[in-house]
């Protein structure tokens, strides 16, 4: 199988597994948290065989989506759940702005080094959008859970957010193109 197959089904595989079992177990957050979990930790050790190294971003995401997913399982609380989005989208955020501004480490330089070259200058802005569009994400995530139905926020999880991030990315190119060495 493809290596980018693989890394695709990996990064989506858990979220649809979450999805299909909600709506399958008629919308129980209860049943469908622990598929979410598995598959998830399972997506690292299959990321972990494939490219023989720890994938540190889906690395910190099963922790967080076992933690949460586990507090809100115990607690029987979906609050918890709702809230990792948000938490995930500002450590992201918080580790590229601190990173570039506190240590000048640039953390998508080192995360994406071999998926593209760019300039000093390609990088930092490259970084700081990333960071912002994190930080929006977060935002938008506490403002549909806030004001929306649970059903209404699992949808915006899978058909909100992986299309913004999707489109984020793509508007990105220009911006690579221009300040690729």
């Amino acid at each position: 199988m493809n290596k980018s197959l693989i890394k695709f089904i990996t990064d989506f595989g858990p979220l649809l597994i979450f999805f299909v079992v909600y709506y399958k177990s008629g919308n129980n957050l209860k049943i469908a948290i622990p598929p979410l979990i598995v598959a998830t930790l399972l997506a690292v050790i299959i990321v972990y065989f494939v490219e023989k190294k720890i994938p540190y971003l889906p690395l910190i995401g099963a922790v967080l989506v076992s933690f949460f997913g586990g507090l809100t399982l115990y607690f029987n609380n979906p609050v918890f759940i709702y809230l990792k989005p948000t938490i995930i989208n500002i450590i992201f955020a918080a580790t590229l702005l601190l990173g570039k501004t506190f240590f000048d480490i640039n953390f998508l330089k080192i995360f994406f080094k071999n998926a593209f070259q760019l300039d000093d200058m390609g990088w930092s802005k490259l970084n700081n959008r990333w960071a912002y569009f994190f930080i929006f994400l977060a935002l938008v995530n506490e403002l549909v859970w806030r004001t929306q139905t649970e059903a209404v926020w699992v949808n915006f999880k899978v058909w909100g957010i992986l299309p913004l991030t999707f489109i984020f990315t793509a508007l990105q190119l220009p911006l690579i193109n221009k300040h690729r060495i």
